[in-house]
């Protein structure tokens, strides 16, 4: 296994998409300053097709459509914003303005074959104009591709707390005990997979900017309307498991979770261990997770319908980049500065080992023969290796990945 190229982006990578296995790559990233973001396209030599900048809103958001149109969300010269598509060649293919409310930013966005889904929540400070405040009531809505609104539901995401959060102040006679539930002073957008579409259903998960703890909504695509909502919980990773089937993690505050939950919004199981997920096309899950006990383990780990799980090979580090899977059943993913493979047999492999412990991990990408891509910071690293086709599955080597929207229709 070799390291067939290192090239070097504008800034901080914040996604890496591609239309074709055999590339070229389409990169959203900081420019030369927070508040400005940069897309570019690039093949896997490095060598930059074309760039632009636009400005931007600390958090650069972007989109690859199965057609190839690059989908970025980006402020408007009236303090607005919009979704802008930029074609393969990098010309402009239109702009979608989206009409919201003061105070509000695009925290998330999918496409979808006849338009856009968008999580609304209160934008930053930097961002607002004098005398105006942030919105403290984020919502949901859906677009035509001509930028009409559909449909738009309110998320109230009411008072939350969790037993692991715990509170010692005059309240309490300074004695330590669990934090009552409270409205939280901000709603944002969860960290991980805030928005996903999978059939007629869609989960939009919120979190209290404050202590991290959060629901995930589930919507009608079709409506709009709310069909469930989970109970409060520290925001984790999520998947799509099937048609109208998720999968809802919970780190933090000595929890450590992975939820099923099915088209009604109904919990269909739970394992205690929480990771990067993928699922195959014959729904199992399985990918690097970590566990709460003893020992604290972090392994490679097969999720069973029995609500429990298959260990695999240790892992050094809980940490890593979301995997990626062949046609054989083999999982690749990046690791305290290694590539791995784990297979089917839960075989764990080695394919490039370095010095580099870089934290900021994009997505692991797998293209044509063998060739793995992988963000770290604002480098693209390009591995050639003996890895198969990328499989096919709801999660990640659906829309997932190589388009990265995480849309099964």
């Amino acid at each position: 296994m070799t390291l067939a190229s290192r090239f070097d982006m504008p800034g901080q990578i914040w996604s890496v998409a591609a239309q074709h296995p055999s590339g070229p790559l389409f990169t959203t990233t900081y420019g030369a300053n927070p508040l400005e973001t940069v897309v570019s396209s690039v093949d896997l030599s490095g060598r930059v097709l074309w760039e632009r900048a636009y400005p931007g809103t600390g958090r650069p958001r972007s989109r690859l459509s199965a057609s190839g149109t690059l989908w970025l969300a980006r402020p408007t010269d009236g303090g607005g914003r919009a979704l802008e598509g930029i074609r393969p060649d990098g010309s402009v293919d239109r702009s979608v303005a989206l009409p919201c409310r003061a105070g509000e930013e695009v925290a998330a966005f999918v496409v979808l074959g006849d338009g856009f889904c968008v999580s609304w929540a209160g934008a930053a400070p930097v961002l607002l104009a004098p005398g105006v405040q942030p919105s403290r009531v984020p919502r949901v809505a859906r677009y035509s591709r001509e930028g009409h609104c559909l449909w738009s539901t309110p998320i109230d995401l009411g008072p939350v707390s969790h037993p692991g959060l715990l509170e010692m102040n005059a309240e309490t006679g300074w004695e330590i005990q669990m934090s009552a539930p409270r409205q939280p002073s901000w709603v944002e957008a969860s960290h991980r997979e805030p928005l996903l579409v999978s059939g007629d259903r869609l989960a939009a998960g919120f979190t209290d900017g404050r202590s991290g703890v959060g629901r995930t909504f589930f919507l009608d695509l079709v409506s709009g309307a709310l069909v469930a909502v989970t109970d409060p919980a520290p925001s984790g990773r999520k998947a799509i498991a099937g048609p109208g089937a998720f999968l809802i993690g919970a780190l933090g505050y000595g929890e450590c979770a992975t939820r099923g939950f099915d088209r009604d919004g109904a919990q269909s199981a739970r394992w205690e261990c929480h990771g990067a997920m993928t699922v195959d096309g014959l729904g199992a899950a399985r990918g690097p997770a970590r566990s709460v006990g003893p020992s604290c383990t972090s392994q490679f780990r097969l999720l069973t319908t029995s609500n429990s799980f298959v260990d695999g090979p240790h892992l050094a580090d809980h940490h890593t980049s979301h995997p990626a899977v062949d046609t054989n059943g083999t999982a690749v993913f990046w690791l305290g500065g290694k590539l791995l493979a784990v297979d089917s047999d839960m075989t764990l492999r080695e394919l490039f080992a370095s010095k580099d412990d870089r934290s900021v991990l994009g997505r692991t990408l797998l293209l044509d023969r063998g060739r793995v891509v992988q963000s770290l910071g604002s480098e693209i690293l390009v591995f050639r290796t003996d890895m198969a086709a990328l499989g096919n599955g709801p999660w990640p080597c659906g829309d997932a990945n190589l388009l990265g929207n995480p849309v099964l229709e």
